[in-house]
């Protein structure tokens, strides 16, 4: 098996993980893999209906993986992995203090750091993509919504880094793997875990007008949550929160310089982001596969599936389902509708999305705004992430020229 080292350093492409998921998608809608223990959802409707019924498929899977006690602390918070009716309680005390007029309002600040971070690279015509624009943006925004000290990003960055970097894992991971995987960035889990909950303190002791501070006044019937529950919350909007912007900005710098009557196209009428953005996110999701657990007994494309069975969610071979989609397998920055399931679907629809998307607007169009071309020199310098785990670039080195 090839190694995440070796994967990730090679000149690989994004596209050769597509081409491994329109295999995978050949082999019908639901399907046993045998080497990993579980089955995989890999159709658009299947995955759909899984995603749209919490009651037969949870998102609770502690009682099938390994726990570990700074994951467990994490966990009280994370309402990613929790069902109704705690799952209704957490989201709508979030959505409380997360509405779309704040995220629309957070357009201006948008731009003036994309401005900034972007002014940072002027003295030169090659620079990481990642480190100079596509890390630093989201985790700066975020920062700054949660009332958190922005200048300590890349803090955050590196909790991020080890989090998602998946290198203790293979491409097809077992339980073992994942324990094993768990155990290493333990440490993390814990610094991360006790960084957040200081600030919590600080803000319930001397609170403002960030997001912190209105999830601990915010309440539902009464009752409001507690630090450890608003712990896992703002962790995992620090630090997952902003990699699925990161992997989306380095997604569609590579997509378009990979196709460049698309990056043709979107310097002639930069007003076709929107649905560029769109198709970027069909064509590599982030994060590929969502976990789900049986918790009753199921059929489901005419296998009959037990309580505790667990499913992966193929988000990648979803988005390219003929039946769902014309021409599935082109990239076509038109596209038009595109009801890709990037961001899920249901009650855990990601609630970032609007973020992510508004985000990734700004900054590629600021992108074709200071530069009049924008190319990767040499793929042997790109490195890349697990795609087991998430689905982008660490490193990209491009080269630009200014009007």
């Amino acid at each position: 098996m090839v190694t995440s080292t070796q994967r990730t350093t090679s000149s690989v492409l994004l596209e050769d993980v597509t081409e491994r998921w329109r295999e995978l998608r050949q082999a019908g809608p639901v399907r046993y893999d045998e080497g990993q223990g579980l089955w995989q959802v890999l159709d658009s409707e299947n995955v759909a209906a899984v995603l749209a019924d919490p009651a037969a498929y949870s998102s609770d899977l502690s009682s099938l993986t390994p726990t570990q006690e700074d994951f467990e602390t994490f966990r009280q918070g994370n309402f990613v992995g929790m069902d109704p009716p705690e799952h209704r309680r957490l989201r709508a005390l979030v959505s409380q203090a997360f509405t779309p007029r704040v995220v629309q309002g957070l357009a201006p600040r948008i731009e003036a750091v994309c401005a900034e971070l972007l002014d940072a690279v002027a003295d030169t015509d090659r620079f990481d993509l990642v480190d100079a624009l596509a890390y630093p943006l989201p985790i700066i925004v975020i920062a700054e919504l949660l009332g958190i000290p922005a200048d300590e990003h890349r803090l955050f960055q590196e909790w991020a880094s080890i989090l998602f970097s998946g290198d203790q894992l293979g491409e097809a991971f077992d339980m073992d793997d994942l324990a094993r995987a768990l155990e290493a960035i333990a440490p993390v889990v814990r610094e991360m875990n006790g960084y957040v909950l200081e600030h919590i303190r600080r803000c319930r002791a001397h609170p403002g007008e960030d997001l912190t501070s209105r999830l601990i006044s915010a309440e539902v019937d009464g009752v409001g949550l507690e630090d450890q529950q608003i712990v896992g919350f703002v962790a995992l909007l620090l630090v997952a929160g902003h990699i699925t912007t990161t992997a989306l900005l380095g997604n569609a710098v590579v997509m378009f310089d990979r196709h460049p009557d698309a990056d043709a196209a979107l310097r002639a009428d930069p007003g076709r982001l929107p649905q560029a953005v769109e198709e970027v996110l069909r064509w590599l999701p982030p994060f590929p596969e969502l976990g789900r657990r049986v918790s009753r007994p199921v059929v489901l494309g005419g296998n009959e599936l037990p309580t505790d069975t667990l499913l992966m969610v193929h988000l990648g071979t979803a988005n390219r389902d003929p039946a769902r989609f014309d021409a599935p397998d082109v990239f076509d920055v038109a596209r038009n509708p595109n009801p890709h399931l990037t961001f899920g679907h249901g009650i855990h629809f990601c609630f970032g999305a609007p973020l992510a998307r508004l985000e990734a607007r700004i900054a590629l169009g600021m992108l074709y705004e200071r530069f009049s071309a924008l190319a990767v020199p040499s793929y042997e310098d790109v490195t890349y992430q697990n795609p087991a785990v998430l689905i982008g670039v660490r490193h990209l080195p491009v080269e630009v020229v200014r009007p």
